[in-house]
């Protein structure tokens, strides 16, 4: 068994040097040229962020849960109750990200994040009137446009925006308030991760795949970032699915819909979710086919949320082709498609770790296995399946060229559903330890913002 785990496991060192080495030369290119032709608009390329070693009150909160979760995290995972498992795992997860926030203090980290002159919480007195703030979005998405919306405004359809205007009318206000809710609802996608394995997999490899959601490097921008809340919802809508076409409930489908319309008011881009949900409708097919119902359902909770924005005036296609002429008016119109179309994927390995490099490998492999017919061979398959999909809508998003710089927030979506490959890995506690190694050298050399 040993001589067998040698190959394997020395390509998936071949694996987390190719990644090293992709975001190496990142950083070198990148650094060339910032300081030759200053078209990546971006001070510490492929991210979006400054150099800046720092400590602080985050700092011993955060290493401390790291050492516990790598040295306890395996073994609670395995063995806690599947009902004790989800909310332990939220619980965790949040307090990760919440202890690397607070490594930049309460009011970099976390209270400010959300108020700067991109931010949503820039507009709220603007949405007075939310009736004709709707229909009167797309007269402001242009940057020529009188009063146009800053970028992150402009950049999303206006449920983003209501977010945190509704938030702010039940007494929420401001950026501490508008930041707890990004963390505390962005840390329940690794729930959502979770039901979603189990239903569509198996429930051994979710276990596995639990600690590597909880202590995602990820977490370095789901503190605080709207695209954090963005990926909650993304995931909940999949996971209500896989649970749908499992369970064969019509509730169930009716909820996801309703997820999945919201998700493409909330962001233009996460339209590509389509590509994991068509995954889950595959691996799912049986319950579809024994019940075709659940369409029904599925179809008309999705219509609700664009028929509601569409009823109140807001065009959605009309809007987002506005978007594609206002990215092209500014930074993105002037970055380097050749540069970024690789360096979108550096910054994905810093997200999802090198660990999640050696796991995609063994997706790879587990997808291509001819030996499916062993149960857990074809759970691990199942499981490959959906990490595929979201690798696919990942390449898709870089490849349109609408991602260019800042795709380590906001893939966020995307990359929830590729750290599950990590459950494919052996000696979980050592990959587990670089992916918390790379997640505070980030948090504390770098300071990153948008």
């Amino acid at each position: 068994m040993t001589r067998s785990l040698r190959p394997d496991l020395r390509r998936d060192l071949y694996a987390v040097g190719a990644a090293a080495l992709l975001v190496t030369a990142a950083v070198l290119v990148g650094r060339h040229l910032q300081d030759t032709s200053r078209t990546l608009f971006v001070d510490w390329p492929p991210l979006l962020a400054s150099w800046g070693p720092h400590l602080g009150p985050g700092t011993p909160a955060a290493v401390l849960l790291a050492i516990a979760t790598v040295a306890y995290g395996p073994t609670l995972a395995a063995r806690l109750p599947w009902r004790t498992l989800l909310p332990v795992t939220w619980a965790a997860a949040t307090a990760w990200i919440f202890s690397l926030a607070l490594v930049d203090g309460w009011d970099r980290g976390i209270a400010r994040r959300l108020t700067t002159r991109y931010e949503y919480l820039q507009v709220i007195d603007r949405f007075d009137d939310i009736p004709a703030a709707l229909r009167d979005f797309t007269q402001h998405i242009l940057l020529d446009s009188p009063d146009n919306w800053p970028a992150h405004i402009a950049g999303h359809p206006p449920a983003a925006t209501l977010t945190f205007v509704l938030l702010d009318r039940i007494g929420l206000r401001g950026g501490g308030w508008a930041g707890l809710w990004c963390i505390t609802v962005g840390a329940t996608a690794c729930v959502a991760v979770l039901v979603t394995i189990r239903a569509l997999a198996d429930e051994t490899l979710a276990r596995r795949a639990a600690p590597f959601l909880v202590l995602a490097p990820a977490a370095v921008w789901m503190g605080t970032s709207a695209d954090a809340y963005f990926a909650a919802v993304a995931a909940w809508a999949v996971a209500l699915l896989a649970l749908a076409v499992t369970r064969r409930s019509l509730s169930w489908a009716g909820a996801s819909g309703l997820l999945f319309g919201l998700t493409c008011y909330l962001s233009y881009g996460l339209t590509l979710i389509a590509l994991i949900a068509a995954a889950v409708l595959l691996l799912g097919r049986h319950g579809i086919r024994e019940r075709p119902a659940l369409l029904v359902p599925l179809l008309a909770g999705f219509v609700v949320v664009p028929a509601a924005f569409t009823l109140a005036g807001f065009d959605w296609w009309e809007a987002y082709h506005l978007l594609v002429t206002r990215y092209h008016q500014g930074a993105g119109g002037i970055r380097p498609y050749g540069y970024w179309v690789w360096a979108n994927l550096a910054c994905t390995v810093l997200i999802a770790g090198l660990a999640t490099a050696a796991g995609l490998r063994r997706t790879g492999t587990a997808l291509l296995s001819r030996r499916a017919a062993d149960p857990d061979r074809a759970a691990e398959a199942r499981l490959a399946l959906l990490i595929s999909a979201a690798l696919l809508a990942l390449l898709v998003a870089d490849l349109s060229g609408m991602s260019k710089a800042e795709t380590e927030r906001i893939w966020l979506p995307f990359a929830v559903w590729l750290l599950p490959s990590c459950a494919l890995l052996p000696h979980p506690r050592a990959w587990l330890t670089g992916q918390v190694v790379l997640a505070l050298l980030v948090n504390h050399v770098l300071l990153t913002g948008w």
